[in-house]
């Protein structure tokens, strides 16, 4: 069984920006990456493919992603909220055998955690989340028993209501990268 990596990269970041004007998927890090080039990089590392969901009108989001090797997809609705742009996501990959879901702002997560969540899946856990100091994070990966609930996501709730109703293996890390994103320019590395 191999995953396929989604990459949701189609919030408007209104906390970064209320104004606009700065996206900060393209806001550059330390090492030089923007954001979601650092976040699809440990993903693409990870699974054999990359789906990327990005909205109409990106700023670049989507040439990045592309020069590195996802699949980028356009989600007309993705102002809508986090489930739409997911559905979206999942219909492009069809058919696929299970998914990995990261967030386009979340940079930090190291490559073990999607690594474990990857097998997890594999080795036959419905939901894997996971878990740094008790706390649950992102990304999450998902088996092939969920692809209608994951299809039928809307509106802002993601993938939380599929969480709360189903089984769910938690993959312990010592990942800090799980629970950290990118909202306002102060989380931003210097």
């Amino acid at each position: 069984m191999a995953l396929t990596g989604i990459l949701l990269a189609a919030g408007r970041g209104r906390r970064f920006a209320p104004g606009g004007g700065r996206n900060k998927l393209l806001q550059r890090l330390p090492g030089g990456d923007p954001v979601a080039v650092a976040s699809a990089r440990r993903l693409l590392a990870c699974v054999p493919r990359v789906i990327a969901v990005v909205p109409p009108a990106d700023g670049g989001v989507q040439a990045a992603l592309r020069a590195l090797g996802c699949e980028v997809t356009i989600c007309p609705d993705a102002d809508s909220g986090m489930g739409a742009s997911l559905a979206h996501a999942i219909r492009h990959s069809l058919p696929a055998e299970g998914w990995l879901v990261a967030l386009g702002d979340m940079p930090f997560v190291a490559q073990s955690t999607l690594e474990a969540l990857r097998d997890a899946v594999v080795a036959g856990a419905g939901i894997a989340v996971p878990v740094h100091g008790g706390r649950r994070g992102n990304p999450v990966a998902f088996g092939p028993v969920h692809r209608d609930a994951l299809l039928a996501m809307a509106g802002d709730q993601g993938a939380r209501r599929l969480l709360q109703a189903h089984p769910v293996q938690e993959v312990p890390v010592d990942d800090p990268g799980i629970l950290r994103d990118i909202d306002t320019p102060a989380d931003l590395p210097a």
